[in-house]
């Protein structure tokens, strides 16, 4: 997976050194008359929608219901077993931790790898263990905000080797996004990104 990221971070370079590439083979002549019939309203377009636009706020839109505070989550108080229950069955691997009775006041986050690592490895019981003994505390969270953008949560995550991140305002936790989705996202910019050079340098713009 780290490989995979790693990937995808230079891919945006690889996307702009073909169509530089596509440009070169151009006729000195005819590109200097294409610059000139574009360059005004194409270079604002291209700078207005360029890579790193994308934020997590237009990943939580896209994830709709599932960001606008449904995301899954347990209490500090339920046992690991319920918690590892509940992520197996909605096919996760973390789930927000709230204080009882609060469900947007962030306590921490509980995972499959503290699952593996405080339950398994050490073995405890995860029946009689609460999460609130192995989650990860809110003052260690690696959080972001609605405004971060997407390239910025992904180094984020890669270089904290983490898969799931919360998203926070002013008012608490409002969603929670993954490293697929931030991977997702990532690719279809580039993707788009893409289409846009190449209607640049055919005329399209």
């Amino acid at each position: 997976m780290q490989g995979g990221i790693r990937a995808v971070f230079s891919h945006g370079n690889v996307l702009k050194d073909a169509v530089l590439r596509h440009m070169r083979v151009v006729p000195p002549a005819m590109r200097s008359l294409m610059f000139a019939r574009q360059e005004s309203a194409s270079a604002a377009r291209i700078e207005e929608h360029g890579f790193e636009s994308t934020t997590i706020s237009d990943i939580l839109k896209a994830k709709g219901k599932s960001a606008d505070g449904s995301w899954l989550w347990c209490t500090t108080e339920d046992s690991v077993y319920d918690a590892v229950k509940s992520m197996t069955q909605h096919n996760v691997g973390a789930l927000v931790v709230v204080k009882p009775g609060e469900q947007r006041s962030l306590a921490g986050i509980i995972t499959e790898r503290d699952y593996l690592r405080k339950i398994i490895i050490q073995g405890r019981s995860s029946k009689s263990t609460k999460v609130g003994d192995i989650m990860t505390e809110e003052n260690k969270l690696i959080t972001v905000t609605p405004d971060t953008k997407v390239l910025k949560a992904m180094q984020l995550m890669t270089d904290n080797r983490i898969r799931h991140i919360p998203v926070i305002n002013e008012g608490g936790m409002i969603g929670m996004v993954s490293i697929g989705d931030v991977v997702r996202a990532v690719v279809n910019e580039h993707r788009d990104e893409l289409n846009r050079l190449n209607a640049y340098i055919q005329g399209g713009y």
